[in-house]
């Protein structure tokens, strides 16, 4: 049981920084825009909470520091893509690669500075309990936090008026626009918040789940959470399920090379990038010919009349 315990907690901490990464994403592409950065944002928010959290003292400080360099490239690729009208599969690559090298010169006068990591929230009582008592009521507070900006975004895209009209500058930005609704501006606001959720999933990257920089620390989650917003069919719910799916996938690696199974470790490390595909692959073949439920303007340059 103490073993069950440990691998679930382990998954749970995996699955985090996926999830944060994967919601902001997928309030990006319910408002029509691509942004394949998320991995650049990642590693620059990592990077920058790192930073200044030993440069400060502070993991508060580290962290809203993290939020705003995931911002910040966020809106470099807002200017490209929304004021500029880049390609925005080009912009989102370009990003990715701005980011991890950029990363690199920021981190660099801080490889192998440990520091304290972000302690986790114990509730009285309830966290001795057996099993669910160090799952649930033991942990910190970005793991409470993803769920609750699960909750947030659901009840967001679904239960407001504004979510609704994000849904609708996503589904056909023509016709929003027609509507008298400022369809850039709502993309930006999607794309500055999806910034801070990446910011904010590298931020635990450096700060909690690993208290150290090295550089190429994200590891490619950046892409595994572009993968979880299609698993999900851009529902919020389904993310989180997908997150710990993949989180899960990631542990069980892992284990299996503790374990000393026969397989090459470079297969094992593979394995969550194989499955990825192949779960993205069969996802699509199954949807083929029964029409998509990708909005319709994903990807779609909007350039509103003047």
């Amino acid at each position: 049981m103490t073993l069950a315990t440990a691998i679930l907690l382990t998954v749970m901490t995996a699955a985090t920084p996926l999830l944060l990464a994967a919601l902001g994403e997928l309030v990006v592409e319910r408002a029509g825009v691509l942004n394949l950065g998320v991995e650049g944002m990642m590693i620059m928010g990592a990077a920058s909470g790192v930073a200044v959290a030993i440069v400060t003292g502070s993991s508060l400080l580290g962290v809203l520091a993290a939020i705003g360099a995931g911002m910040a490239l966020a809106a470099l690729f807002a200017l490209l893509t929304l004021g500029l009208s880049a390609n925005q599969v080009a912009a989102g690559l370009a990003l990715t690669i701005f980011g991890l090298g950029l990363s690199g010169v920021v981190g660099a006068p801080f490889v192998g500075v440990q520091r304290e990591g972000i302690g986790r929230i114990t509730v009285p009582f309830l966290s001795d309990l057996p099993v669910i008592g160090p799952i649930l009521f033991r942990q910190d507070p970005f793991v409470y936090g993803s769920v609750a900006l699960v909750i947030a975004v659901s009840w967001f895209l679904w239960r407001t008026k504004p979510g609704l009209i994000l849904r609708a500058c996503g589904e056909n930005p023509v016709s929003a626009h027609a509507l008298g609704y400022p369809v850039l501006r709502i993309r930006l606001y999607a794309v500055l918040f999806g910034g801070a959720c990446a910011g904010l999933a590298g931020a635990y990257l450096s700060l909690v789940l690993t208290p150290f920089w090295t550089a190429g620390m994200t590891a490619g989650r950046g892409w595994i959470a572009l993968a979880i917003v299609v698993f999900a069919s851009w529902l919020p719910f389904r993310a989180l399920l997908g997150a710990y799916l993949f989180g899960g996938l990631i542990i069980l690696q892992l284990h299996a090379q503790t374990a000393g199974v026969a397989v090459p470790s470079q297969l094992l490390a593979a394995l969550p990038y194989l499955i990825t595909i192949l779960a993205l692959t069969l996802i699509m073949a199954m949807r083929r010919g029964q029409g998509g439920v990708a909005p319709a303007g994903l990807g779609l340059t909007f350039t509103p009349d003047r």
